[in-house]
């Protein structure tokens, strides 16, 4: 997808245009994004789901305080902004945050971030080339990531055995899971696809609807209400959490709930989930241990580069997640294209047509339906004739 930039109009200076919004935290530079602005952030090897986010936001050109692409792995962002026509300057320094104020304007040319005439930051210009060589070569730092990935789910397990193996330390839910599918919604990779391609499954088989922090905000936006929303809870809605699911909030395995006290605050009752894993993991494990019967999982993360992709340190514990939840877990990608509505319209047709067929058999061929077959066809000769006397 090619993105028009707009060019500034008033002015001959050159190079794209726009209002500056940074963070040094991506989540938080990302709600605020409007289009055509430039975002400044400060993220070590841009990751996939980052770019799609920017991408949405239609913003005018991308600024990274640090490396866009660290050599660690091939990384999936800086391709997908490159690829869209977006400018990225990247390795510009922290000093940017400092250099010019959140919501000034500012111009992308070349290698330099500036302010009016004023040279406020100065990186590497990233092209489709230059992205290319780079990912190349950082594929040579795939080995060094597997091993640390090793190390990072044997600590995992030793930390988290009990609630691997056992389900230990689950908490009670209202919802009732036993025998039920289980649809778990991250606002990850293609969410928006993957819930329009699950519409028909969803109306069908109406599975527990579980939003994962961001993903209950998902849910709603694509018109359904979240029956359990799991997480931090930093990126939930008062109102949706009003609305009447079920909360449970992921507490640090020292007790530590960040977002239990908030909800209490609202009057939301709530339980704690202490894990050391990620919302996602809590998710999964939640529906696994209750009982669910199929566990479809939105926007997650299906592929060891993905693992990498997200750069933290519970890729290890979202992976041997997947491993305790096993065969019942489905990504909706997969879902999507086995499941089909038990009755098309066309096969519907097709019956009705059939049974047509058979009655009008039965009457042809016994002794009572060839008498009201005649009775049939004078009654319809003679409003036949008598249509033709009113014209004629």
């Amino acid at each position: 997808m090619k993105i028009a930039l707009r060019r500034r109009t008033e002015s001959s200076l050159p190079g794209v245009g726009g209002v500056v919004r940074m963070d040094r935290r991506t989540d938080l530079l990302l709600s605020r994004l409007r289009r055509g602005d430039i975002a400044v952030l400060d993220q070590v090897d841009l990751d996939r789901a980052t770019a799609d986010a920017l991408l949405a936001a239609e913003v005018a050109g991308v600024v990274n305080a640090s490396p866009c692409i660290s050599g660690r792995y091939p990384n999936l962002g800086p391709e997908i902004l490159v690829a869209a026509g977006i400018p990225v300057l990247d390795g510009v320094g922290p000093e940017v945050f400092g250099a010019v104020k959140d919501g000034a304007k500012v111009r992308l040319d070349g290698d330099g971030l500036y302010a009016g005439e004023d040279l406020v930051a100065k990186g590497q210009e990233q092209t489709v080339e230059s992205v290319s060589v780079q990912l190349l070569e950082a594929k040579e730092g795939l080995s060094a990531q597997l091993e640390a990935f090793a190390a990072d789910t044997v600590e995992y397990v030793k930390r988290e055995r009990a609630l691997l193996l056992d389900g230990v330390g689950v908490p009670e839910v209202r919802t009732r899971l036993v025998g039920r599918h289980a649809l778990v919604v991250v606002r990850g990779y293609d969410y928006k696809a993957d819930l329009v391609a699950l519409r028909h499954y969803i109306k069908e088989f109406r599975p527990v609807l579980i939003g994962v922090d961001g993903g209950a905000e998902a849910l709603r936006e694509a018109g359904y209400s979240p029956d359990l929303i799991v997480g931090d809870l930093e990126w939930v809605s008062d109102e949706l959490l009003r609305g009447g699911a079920e909360v449970v909030v992921r507490a640090r395995p020292e007790g530590r709930a960040p977002g239990l006290e908030r909800v209490q605050d609202i009057g939301v009752d709530a339980v704690a989930f202490p894990v050391s894993g990620t919302s996602e993991d809590a998710a999964l494990l939640l529906a696994d241990t209750h009982g669910a019967e199929l566990v479809v999982a939105v926007g997650s993360h299906a592929t060891l580069l993905e693992f990498l992709d997200r750069g933290r340190a519970g890729a290890a514990s979202t992976f041997l997640t997947r491993l305790r939840v096993g065969g019942k877990l489905v990504d909706a990608k997969a879902a999507a294209r086995l499941h089909h509505s038990r009755i098309s319209g066309f096969s519907l047709l097709m019956v009705v047509l059939a049974a047509l067929v058979a009655v009008g058999a039965v009457l042809a061929l016994s002794t009572d339906g060839r008498a009201w077959t005649a009775m049939v066809v004078g009654w319809w000769d003679g409003a036949v004739a008598e249509a033709r006397s009113l014209f004629s």
